[in-house]
């Protein structure tokens, strides 16, 4: 078949291929995707556990209402109505065996809502929360004023420039920091820190909504944009191994190579693979151009997930914060998924993010830690008896979010003219996140449009 300047093929099948893969197929592309995985859904899936006939994900990844490029992705491929919102954020933070606080917003509006849940926050003295909202509000005027400063500091620098205390930042500003970057405090960017911050909580009301699937990931997202990708002509394939990519005479793609032996032309090139994987694409020359070479400096920052089922619910809450515990978070998955199992009545996933030092720990160890922290934080499942568990690492889950590793993100457009990139770990202002990813898959599919003379 002769290749037409409508012509794509992207590589990799997360949110960041998918979401550019449905972006092209709606501007009249016509898309191979390509994923070398047995399935769909690259460091965002789930899969459903035979025993117990509940979905799995491979982490918990909670959406917010800010998160708009991912909403209208979802709105895009039909599945925006297996969210829940919860307008009114409510989080409840455990601080020891009963002593626990919320974090509630008021019915006020934006920012203002969430003045109000820091000052009802009672892990801290009123002083405290007086001083934690003036430090936040200096942390907006330093993003607006001063973001050079901030990108080169720390978050843990950033809490001395702001005055924190011990207590502000171990009850409120470190979970918030890790859970949001997934890095350590003393290693992760203010930059980022401080995006998240005016987006999740310093602008609309509905921009600070928790936002759950009902479903597992690959539900909610890769099925129907294969169907959209096929629907539209283009073509999806899994087990399809990228080796590397043949060039022309001027320099640009011209076809990719896959394992079998195969080799796929088309006239633009789209990678949504992890900094590591997209360098091994190209040869050693391309890989020299400082462009390229910079991504090798890259770091990566592991996330570790344990999906615990035991013999009874512990606790109605959703989804709850662990203070000064290496767990940091535990999601209620009978409270937030709406087609589950029965066979188990508790279902709990934990996550502890910025796992630098647990990674290598031994599944054992790491069930045995879950556990404790648990049954130290609530009492009541110090009689239930675990039935199964599952422990998920992902060593390399995102991009390390340091000041250094932020300022070398690349862009989506690169020095060889029909190649693009995508992924969480493209500069996009934000985060490894699943915004990101969607963000950059979005610019990418726009950018190769304009490059064929379309609209952006």
């Amino acid at each position: 078949m002769a290749v037409e300047a409508r012509d794509v093929v992207v590589i990799g099948g997360g949110f960041a291929g998918l979401a550019a893969g449905v972006s092209l197929s709606a501007r009249g592309f016509r898309v191979a995707l390509l994923e070398g995985k047995p399935a769909l859904g690259g460091r965002a899936y789930s899969f459903i556990d035979e025993e117990t006939g509940d979905f799995v994900d491979n982490g918990q990844h909670v959406l917010m209402g800010c998160y708009r490029e991912t909403l209208a992705f979802l709105d895009q491929i039909g599945t925006r109505g297996q969210l829940i919102f919860h307008r009114k954020l409510e989080i409840e933070m455990l601080d020891g065996p009963g002593r626990r606080a919320h974090l509630r917003t008021a019915p006020l509006p934006g920012p203002f809502h969430m003045s109000a849940a820091l000052l009802g926050y009672r892990h801290l003295t009123l002083r405290e929360r007086l001083r934690l909202i003036a430090g936040g509000s200096r942390m907006m005027r330093m993003r607006s004023r001063d973001l050079d400063r901030l990108r080169r500091m720390s978050v843990a620098e950033l809490m001395d420039v702001l005055e924190q205390g011990t207590r502000a930042r171990q009850c409120f500003w470190y979970p918030l920091a890790i859970a949001t970057l997934n890095d350590d405090p003393e290693l992760a960017s203010a930059a980022l820190l401080a995006e998240v911050l005016k987006r999740a909580f310093f602008s609309r009301r509905d921009d600070s909504a928790f936002v759950y699937s009902k479903v597992g990931l690959s539900d909610l997202y890769c099925t129907a944009a294969r169907a959209l990708i096929e629907n539209a002509g283009g073509v999806v394939a899994t087990r399809a191994i990228v080796e590397g990519f043949d060039f022309d005479a001027t320099s640009a793609i011209s076809a990719v190579r896959l394992r079998d032996g195969r080799r796929l032309s088309a006239a633009n090139y789209l990678v949504a693979v992890p900094p590591q994987q997209c360098l091994k694409l190209l040869p050693e020359a391309a890989v020299a151009d400082p462009f390229f070479s910079r991504i090798a400096s890259l770091k990566s920052s592991p996330i570790i997930c344990v999906h615990v089922w035991l013999d009874r619910e512990v606790t109605d809450s959703a989804f709850v914060g662990f203070i000064d515990t290496q767990t940091q978070w535990m999601f209620n998955k009978r409270r937030i998924f709406e087609q589950h199992g029965e066979r188990h009545p508790g279902y709990l996933s934990f996550v502890i993010s910025g796992a630098r030092k647990l990674v290598d720990s031994s599944n054992d160890e790491l069930l045995d830690l879950v556990i404790n922290d648990l049954r130290t934080m609530i009492p009541a499942a110090r009689h239930a008896k675990v039935v199964k568990a599952l422990v998920l690492k992902e060593k390399h889950a995102t991009m390390a979010p340091d000041p250094l590793s932020d300022l070398s993100r690349p862009v989506t457009v690169t020095p060889i003219a029909n190649l693009f990139l995508a992924g969480d770990w493209i500069q996009t202002g934000l985060p490894a996140t699943i915004e990101s990813a969607v963000v950059s898959g979005r610019s990418a599919a726009s950018a190769i449009a304009v490059r064929v003379g379309g609209d952006a």
